[in-house]
């Protein structure tokens, strides 16, 4: 799990012991320090309240009449703005001082720097409050005010402030505008409304680098650079050369959800940038309409429903880091056109196509390159392996199926490491897929529902043929961007890289059980549609309903299974009415949505013949089960019988003989027995699988002889 953001996180201020940011800092404050005493011996002179006590807390007749006697805006004879040193040291970006980099930075002035530097100095030193109190005239009064940092900056002119000067105090100037400089008490007149620098500036200018609070729970820090990516795309390589160059706002559409942030992850790392990873707030649809028919809504949405995009383009600014924004809203058009500053890089991942009226100003739009299953060296990485750790086990094997970017992959595999404490033994293949699952989890479940699979290979009990087939499509499955994508063997026209199969076969002859195993050794959950949640009889539904969960398993690592398939994958039938051509339509979509489908899908049908020939043309293989004979069928009966109590002696010989069963129905059969056998509290008999095969018979219909079985 990527960790929040706190002094550790990437930054370019890091230089170890040699950043000292408190000494430069203090400098400067001596240098302020001289200047507000300068401005104190000056406003003192000549008044006859500077030794009173009470000072600042009420106006007497005679501190009135010495106000009226001094020139509007009067400054002292030596001007303490300073016109050399501090100006000069302002300009220019210093190592080691941060005040120096921050205005480098932002695009500040001479003259923002010193007003920031006397904005914050209470906040540093508070041996100002006293002397900014008494500058003030009022001792509750001890920040400075804007008139106090144009006095200090020599720019209070006689009856009023330089306009210049003014502008650099308004909303939309480098201070404000940045979230560097609050004006407060905007009731007041312009020249005492108090001067604060937010407390996240003042942290950062003595070397504390901990995220503004705002922005808990939507940012946290990318990879350090250098660290290794889960995705390895010459897309990336170009991206970072062209982030070495400057600036840039990047829309990167994803083909799968998550894309978009590994590639970005993967460009930032090889330029050697830190980043943040920004999630919005608002990634519900939006409710209300635009009524001026701009279908992104610019400028209708609410600025807290973006979250605190203000304070996350300060922090970037503050960090020199980059920010990375996925997934997207809704109606990314407003955060957008919020985030995209001229100074800071910008990446957007989202899976819808750029639309030009999100912003005034495109960014650079580029497509995503999927993410690779395995991605090794990342996971070698996050464990250790090579170093402190023994995997015992073949690494690649136990993470081919998975696609996880970065970020997900430290997750699994810091989960891993804690499943291998909880369990008090090495780390193994079991704790990482079990951990990248958890990783790979969506919104099937409202649609679909999971299995676990807790089989293998020894649990089936089928011909070499089906055997053969069933290890092809496990292979099929973890090597399939190696061979659709590297050696470039996809059909093209937008096909996906997804794995198809059908199974054909008889009820009860092992498909589903097939499907489960399969899934068992890609280390990945099972999804079983309900066609409940899927068939429905008003028009155009059905397609809604396989799109949202085709959408769900295109982003989770998973065996997607429609058991009974023919019920949505039957054959097209020739239009008479209304009603075919909607069915038909129906066939239609999901023939195009599985040439684009992208992850694993197996289709059981008991009548192979039901399912379009449209539909077996896209399929990848098709596995035929057929029903056992009676060597497989006594195989079966044993299997069944491996962890059940039984009399000695026990043969399940004639029933496997006398009795036509699929290996469904045998299960069934020695569960009958096994529940006869425990309310007896004795262990299975050769009755007990007799009578649980004759029951099975009696089931499917078929007759019963008193003789058979023995």
């Amino acid at each position: 799990m990527t960790g929040p953001m706190t002094g550790s996180a990437p930054t370019a201020e890091g230089n170890g012991a040699a950043d000292d940011p408190v000494g430069p800092l203090l400098a400067r404050l001596a240098r302020l320090r001289d200047r507000v005493g300068t401005l104190v011996d000056a406003r003192s002179a000549g008044d006859p309240t500077a030794a009173d006590p009470l000072r600042g807390l009420y106006l007497s007749d005679e501190a009135v009449r010495h106000h009226l006697r001094q020139p509007a805006g009067s400054r002292p004879q030596e001007d303490p703005a300073g016109e050399g040193d501090e100006a000069d040291e302002a300009a220019e970006p210093h190592h080691g001082d941060r005040l120096g980099r921050l205005a480098h930075r932002f695009g500040l002035t001479a003259l923002d720097t010193t007003i920031l530097l006397i904005a914050v100095a209470p906040d540093l030193d508070r041996g100002f409050e006293p002397l900014y109190g008494y500058l003030n005239d009022d001792v509750s009064r001890r920040r400075a005010t804007t008139g106090l940092a144009l006095d200090l900056c020599g720019l209070l002119a006689p009856g009023a402030a330089d306009s210049g000067a003014r502008g650099r105090f308004h909303p939309s100037a480098p201070l404000s505008g940045h979230g560097l400089l609050l004006v407060e008490e905007t009731e007041r007149p312009f020249l005492s409304r108090s001067l604060r620098v937010p407390d996240r500036v003042a942290a950062h200018l003595l070397g504390d680098d901990t995220a503004d609070a705002a922005l808990a729970g939507y940012v946290t820090a990318l990879p350090a650079p250098g660290a290794p990516a889960a995705v390895d795309d010459p897309l990336a390589g170009k991206l970072a050369a062209r982030l070495d160059a400057g600036p840039l706002t990047v829309y990167l559409r994803e083909h799968r959800e998550g894309d978009g942030l590994a590639c970005a992850t993967a460009a930032l790392s090889a330029a050697g940038r830190g980043a943040l990873h920004f999630s919005p707030a608002d990634t519900a649809p939006a409710a209300a309409h635009d009524p001026h028919g701009n279908p992104e809504g610019a400028g209708h949405t609410e600025p807290a429903a973006l979250g605190p995009v203000p304070q996350l383009l300060r922090e970037a600014r503050l960090r020199d880091c980059a920010i990375v924004v996925s997934p997207l809203p809704e109606r990314p058009g407003p955060l957008i056109r919020a985030l995209a500053a001229p100074d800071v890089q910008v990446l957007f991942g989202g899976t819808r196509p750029y639309d030009p009226q999100w912003c005034d100003q495109d960014p650079l739009v580029l497509d995503a390159p999927r993410l690779r299953s395995g991605a090794t060296d990342a996971w070698a990485a996050e464990l250790g392996i090579g170093t402190d750790l023994d995997a015992g086990f073949d690494l690649a094997d136990a993470v081919a199926p998975y696609r996880l970017g970065s970020d997900r992959i430290r997750r699994a595999a810091r989960a891993a490491r804690d499943l291998a404490a909880l369990d008090g033994g090495p780390l193994t293949a079991d704790h990482l897929r079990l951990a990248a699952r958890q990783q790979s989890a969506s919104g099937l479940e409202r649609h679909a529902r999971r299995i676990r699979p807790d089989v293998g290979w020894d649990d089936l009990v089928l011909p070499d043929g089906p055997l053969t087939y069933l290890r092809e499509l496990a292979l099929r499955a973890r090597h399939r961007d190696r061979v659709l994508g590297d050696w470039r063997l996809s059909a093209g026209g937008g096909r996906g890289r997804g794995v198809l199969a059908l199974f054909a076969g008889d009820s009860g002859t092992g498909k589903t059980l097939s499907a489960e195993v399969v899934a068992a050794d890609l280390g990945l959950d099972m999804y079983v549609v309900q066609l409940s949640s899927v068939v429905d009889k008003f028009v155009g539904e059905t397609e809604k309903n396989l799109e949202r969960i085709f959408t769900e398993a295109d982003r989770t690592d998973a065996v997607l299974l429609f058991d009974e398939a023919d019920a949505v994958f039957g054959k097209r039938s020739e239009v008479k009415d209304a009603h075919d051509r909607y069915a038909n339509l129906e066939s239609a979509y999901l023939l195009q949505r599985l040439e684009a489908f992208d992850g694993i899908a197996l289709l059981t049908t008991n009548l192979r013949a039901n399912i379009d020939d449209a539909f077996t043309r896209r399929l990848d293989l098709i596995v035929d089960f057929p029903f056992p004979d009676a060597e497989q069928r006594l195989a079966l009966w044993r299997h069944s019988l491996v962890h059940v109590p039984c009399a000695d002696g026990i043969d399940p010989g004639p029933c496997a003989r006398d009795f036509e069963l699929a290996g469904g129905s045998i299960r069934s059969a020695v569960v009958t027995a096994a529940y006869a056998a425990a309310g007896r509290g004795e262990p299975v008999s050769d009755a007990d699988l007799l009578a649980g095969a004759r029951r099975e018979y009696r089931k499917a219909g078929r007759l019963v002889l008193d003789d058979m079985g023995w």
